[in-house]
This record gives structure tokens, C-alpha cells and sequence, in this order.
């Protein structure tokens, strides 16, 4: 009887673990938007694209992090140093520490240019120009107060906007 007790306790904690591991991962990819000291520890103070160091605008920065140690961080530079082709295509930067979807696009680990176009697209430069990822963006027109870049919580991902416009951005 023992025995028989034993073991039909030691397979309800084995049911209980196996049924919480889906939940146990789901909560380690669960968005947090970082602000405060927090922001500041992980937003680089100045980026590299195309040759130039541009500084970073601090109030116009944003990251979030997924879990406990993987992080996307976005902002905007100061791109006045660049030409003008340059700065119609690149107004900030993009790192990510671990694999993301963007609209469900696929991006890998790195460092990356963006920049919202005006037809309505969000577009990601690697470290020369080269456009590698483009995906439609959405208007959020319940914006009541949009500002150049932020991000907010959007189900287990994150939104990031520029203005009224934000793409999603999701743990891989």
C-alpha cells in the first residue's frame, strides 16, 4: 500500500511539472518595456552605420526586455552628419541579443539601421545600407499622444512606433 502510494504520488508531481513546463516557457519569452535606469543601462550612447557615428537621441529610445536576459533595444540618432539618401532611409538603430520576428518576419541576432518610410513600411538596414528586411506597419489611430519612437506591451510581444505607425516585435 505504501508503495502503491509512493508511486502514485511521485507520478502526479511528474503530471503537474509536465503540464506547467508549457507555461514555465511561455513566461520566459513574456515582453517587459524597460524605462527608467533600466532603459538608460542598456541604450548605447552614440551607433555606427555606413562609415559614421551618430549620437544616440536618448528621449527618443526604447527596449524591451523578453524573459530575463534577451533584450531589443531601438533609437533614434542624430543623422545630420549623413548624406541625404542616407537620412531618408536610416533614422535609428536596431539591436537584438537573440532571435525576433517583426510582423512575423524573421531577424536575426545583430545590430541593424531602420527606418519608418512614409508609404507605410519599416524597413531594416544591415550596418552598410542594405535593406534586409522590409514589412508593412500598422496606424494606430486610438494614438492619442504619438511620439517619434516608443515601444509598448502587445500581447507576449512588444509594439514599437514611430508616430501612429508600429510594427510588432516578437521572441523567436
Amino acid at each position: 500500500m505504501k508503495r502503491l502510494r509512493k508511486y502514485s504520488l511521485t507520478g502526479l508531481a511528474a503530471f503537474v511539472i509536465s503540464c506547467s513546463l508549457p507555461f514555465l516557457a511561455a513566461a520566459q519569452d513574456r515582453a517587459t518595456v524597460l524605462i527608467g535606469a533600466d532603459l538608460v543601462r542598456v541604450v548605447p550612447p552614440g551607433f555606427y552605420f555606413q562609415g559614421l557615428t551618430a549620437p544616440t537621441q536618448m528621449r527618443n529610445s526604447a527596449a524591451a526586455r523578453f524573459g530575463t536576459k534577451r533584450y531589443v533595444i531601438a533609437g533614434l540618432v542624430d543623422t545630420s552628419g549623413y548624406a541625404a539618401d542616407v537620412r531618408a532611409r536610416y533614422e535609428g538603430f536596431l539591436i537584438t541579443d537573440s532571435a525576433i520576428t517583426i510582423n512575423g518576419s524573421n531577424l536575426g541576432v545583430g545590430a541593424y539601421g531602420f527606418g519608418f518610410s512614409n508609404d507605410g513600411k519599416l524597413n531594416v538596414l544591415d550596418l552598410a545600407g542594405n535593406e534586409i528586411l522590409s514589412v508593412a506597419t500598422t496606424k494606430d489611430n486610438q494614438m492619442k499622444r504619438p511620439r517619434p519612437l516608443m515601444m509598448t506591451k502587445s500581447g507576449n510581444g512588444i509594439r514599437l512606433y514611430s508616430g501612429k505607425d508600429y510594427a510588432v516585435i516578437a521572441a523567436k
